[in-house]
């Protein structure tokens, strides 16, 4: 009897819960209810126990698709719509040979005529200037073709170039207003912080959509020296792990903001590969920026000063000549007595051997550095005379005509 008396209190305890929580409204139980999880009233524990597991999914799904985005995934977002893919065609200059009148006499006049390159470029002002790298669009093309990362596509023009940097500027033949990318300081990168690169690698995307590759700014002011097959010179160039292929070339190379560090140009591989290898270079925003306000203004790229000399590359042919010291650096030819040069005591037959910070290494090299300074910078001149070592600063004016008669240099 005991035991069947607790056994109906235990019952009669349980009814007067159930009474109890169906006098509670659906409004309060929603209210209470942890995570949003709704009360159905008149339908059964299985379509509840459903509902509420779908409601869960949701929001679990959110939480992860949220914890997913970051600096890197929001760069590229602001950054993409920005970059373009570029095809440019420039005609072949020839001269016919012997070899090519064979080959017309049984093919025809089939032999190629024009050359068309692929790269990257990306915009930079919402009226449709794209900066790209000059070996990209070439120096006379016939035709220049953007595609857009909407899928749309442009006929450009070329505003200007500098085959020295390798830095074109271009325009898209529209009215519309493009989205663009900003310019960030390229001197205060940090080594190690993100770097992000965007373009169209071996032409794999129609559409202009941009790849995405991610490394890390592995250095600055990286330099290479001179080659005298090519007349580009690279200095104070951003190194980066992030991978940069064919087609890649003019590019942006982004910070985590989704700023405009560099332009990617060229990869190195040491002679181990045609490929990556981790070390790809691009130029630096600040220079980017220095060089694209002059193509902008008169469509090629001068010294807005004159530095009232003229000098020539060190050869072997000059030093045994001249019997001039075993040095690479710049043989002072001529100087203008009414220039720079002349007041602060460079003569003809100076070697420079250093201007700034940077060692000299032939006459390309020397137009790179000199572009770095502007009207009134007082400019560090190291030089060789006589055997020893000089040291000077060139106060950088305007060009002054020379009225004298009898130049310096004789």
């Amino acid at each position: 009897m005991f035991t069947l008396a607790l056994f109906l209190a235990s019952c009669q305890s349980q009814g007067e819960h159930d009474d109890a929580a169906s006098s509670i409204d659906s409004e309060q139980l929603t209210e209470s209810a942890p995570f949003s999880a709704a009360y159905v009233q008149n339908s059964d524990t299985d379509n509840s126990v459903a509902v509420n597991s779908l409601s869960g999914s949701e929001d679990t799904g959110n939480r992860i698709e949220s914890s997913r985005i970051n600096a890197i995934t929001r760069a590229v977002e602001k950054g993409s719509e920005a970059v373009v893919s570029i095809m440019a065609t420039e005609p072949i200059r020839r001269q016919d040979t012997p070899r090519d009148e064979f080959f017309r006499f049984f093919f025809g006049d089939q032999l190629p005529r024009e050359n068309t390159s692929m790269g990257s470029g990306f915009i930079i002002s919402e009226d449709g200037l794209v900066v790209t790298n000059q070996h990209v669009v070439g120096t006379n093309p016939s035709e220049i073709m953007i595609s857009t990362g909407d899928g749309s596509t442009f006929e450009a023009d070329l505003i200007g170039y500098d085959e020295l940097t390798d830095i074109a500027l271009i325009r898209i033949k529209s009215d519309q207003t493009f989205p663009y990318l900003n310019f960030t300081d390229s001197d205060s990168v940090i080594v190690g912080e993100w770097s992000i690169a965007l373009g169209n690698p071996f032409g794999l995307f129609d559409d202009g959509q941009p790849s995405v590759t991610v490394g890390v700014v592995s250095a600055k002011n990286r330099d290479f020296r001179a080659n005298p097959n090519n007349p580009r010179v690279f200095i104070d160039m951003i190194q980066t792990d992030a991978a940069i292929n064919r087609g890649n070339s003019g590019g942006p190379l982004l910070n985590s903001n989704g700023e405009v560090i560099g332009m990617n140009t060229f990869i190195y591989t040491g002679g181990t590969s045609a490929g990556f290898v981790g070390l790809s270079f691009a130029i630096p925003s600040n220079r980017i920026e220095k060089i694209i306000s002059q193509l902008l203004t008169s469509g090629v790229v001068m010294l807005d000063y004159d530095p009232g000399m003229e000098f020539t590359s060190m050869t072997e042919q000059l030093i045994y000549r001249y019997r001039l010291p075993y040095v690479q650096g710049l043989l002072v030819t001529s100087v203008n007595r009414n220039g720079p040069a002349f007041e602060c005591g460079i003569l003809p037959g100076d070697v420079i051997v250093r201007i700034g910070d940077e060692r000299v290494m032939s006459e390309m090299h020397a137009w790179a550095l000199l572009r770095d300074y502007d009207v009134g910078d007082d400019m560090h001149v190291e030089l060789i005379r006589d055997g020893d070592l000089y040291q000077t600063e060139m106060k950088l004016r305007q060009k002054v005509k020379d009225t004298s008669s009898n130049p310096a240099n004789n």
